[in-house]
């Protein structure tokens, strides 16, 4: 294998754990496989969401992730319906890891159930496919878990080939294929384009991955700054991005500060500080399209004393109320009730919300859309008239640090 590295280039495997949440309650409870199982946010309420769903409720019922939870039991009146269990699926994602490690050191996981490997610099006696066969017969073997995996010469490929089969699939991209095989699909079928991206380019009469691999780099700088240098380089599949063993572990933070026009000793007052700083936070990071699970408050003193407190929740979260909920939870516990000068909420640890974990957002899915119609409200408002056009009367008593 070491010799045909040299003439090829990269060898890059995407390994995906197909349907993830259910495939892990199936390898608890073997007596489900073939039962139609699916994942849900709250199986006691009518209104609960469909967070996954094995491919026996996919292929034969037509269910999907997103889809109520009175429509799946519509198609499927059998339907096997598990609340989820996130303690029992970051263990075994430690395990699928954990095996993925032992066929190369250079693993980069993206999420909890997806991960990068390079296999470029082994020394395994076998080819690619070979190797991917061992380890996706080895998942199935040893921990119950299918997996598609896409081998290619770069990480943005490599992710697009895993997608081609599931489950159970494994696919070869290369480069030269582009034209062919990525070229006819629709852009939203890219990997790093979501709906909204789409939408747009569709606007400026970008319709496939061959068109915007065409398209003229100054009209996409226009329309969307470095980023669309990006994504005319992956509709090319240009991807020099290393496969990173760090990358989730590099302590990246999103964090506002303000220090108080006065010092500060009421607790309501000092609350609506935080919500404001949490709103900050939260619109930096839906600008650098990231989430995070860690919350991290500080606090300062009349006399300089200052303290930080963190704490990790479950679920990534993006969304100004929850890191308020969260920051207020730190400050509650942990303020003394001497008068506050300063005060900071930070996410830190932050990653790719492209990159997380897929079935985890979902979770948040029947709060987004109660909560929709408010939202972009607010959001009108304020691109309008800018974001101080919604403000409380406490946010008048400071100004945030830049």
């Amino acid at each position: 294998m070491s010799s045909m590295n040299q003439k090829k280039g990269r060898i890059i495997f995407h390994v995906d754990c197909n349907s993830f949440f259910a495939s892990c309650e199936i390898a608890r409870q073997p007596s489900l496989k073939e039962k139609a199982v699916v994942v849900a946010g709250d199986p006691k309420e009518r209104k609960g969401i469909v967070l996954a769903a094995n491919y026996v409720a996919k292929q034969r019922y037509g269910i999907y992730t997103t889809m109520t939870l009175w429509e799946a039991r519509k198609k499927c009146p059998e339907l096997v319906v598990l609340s989820p269990d996130f303690s029992f699926y970051r263990k075994m994602s430690q395990e699928v890891f954990r095996f993925l490690a032992s066929f190369s050191s250079v693993l980069e996981p993206a999420s909890i159930d997806e991960g990068y490997l390079d296999m470029t610099a082994c020394e395994w006696p076998r080819p690619p496919l070979e190797i991917a066969e061992r380890i996706q017969k080895g998942l199935l073997q040893t921990l119950q878990i299918p997996v598609s995996i896409g081998i290619a010469p770069n990480k943005f490929l490599a992710k697009m080939a895993s997608e081609m089969k599931k489950p159970l699939g494994i696919t070869v991209l290369r480069k030269r294929e582009v034209p062919v095989r990525l070229w006819p699909l629709p852009v939203q079928a890219m990997h790093g384009i979501g709906e909204r991206t789409a939408q747009r380019l569709n606007h400026m009469g970008i319709f496939t991955i061959g068109e915007l691999a065409k398209a003229e780099m100054p009209l996409l700088q226009q329309s969307f700054g470095v980023n669309g240098i990006r994504l005319k380089e992956r509709a090319n599949g240009i991807d020099d991005r290393p496969v990173d063993p760090e990358a989730r572990t590099k302590g990246k933070s999103v964090g506002n500060s303000t220090t108080l026009s006065q010092d500060v000793t009421e607790e309501r007052v000092l609350c609506d500080v935080l919500r404001r700083l949490a709103q900050l936070v939260s619109q930096r990071m839906k600008q650098k399209g990231v989430v995070s699970a860690t919350v991290q408050i500080m606090v300062r003193y009349r006399d300089f004393q200052t303290i930080t407190r963190s704490k990790t929740w479950e679920c990534p979260f993006q969304e100004a109320d929850e890191i308020f909920q969260y920051a207020a939870y730190l400050f509650k516990k942990h303020w003394n009730g001497s008068a506050v000068r300063l005060l900071r909420v930070t996410a830190l640890d932050v990653f790719d919300q492209k990159e997380a974990v897929k079935q985890l957002d979902l979770f948040h899915f029947e709060e987004d859309a109660r909560d929709e119609a408010l939202l972009n409200t607010v959001k009108h408002l304020q691109k309008k008239f800018g974001q101080n056009i919604i403000l409380r009367g406490s946010e008048l008593l400071h100004k945030p640090d830049k």
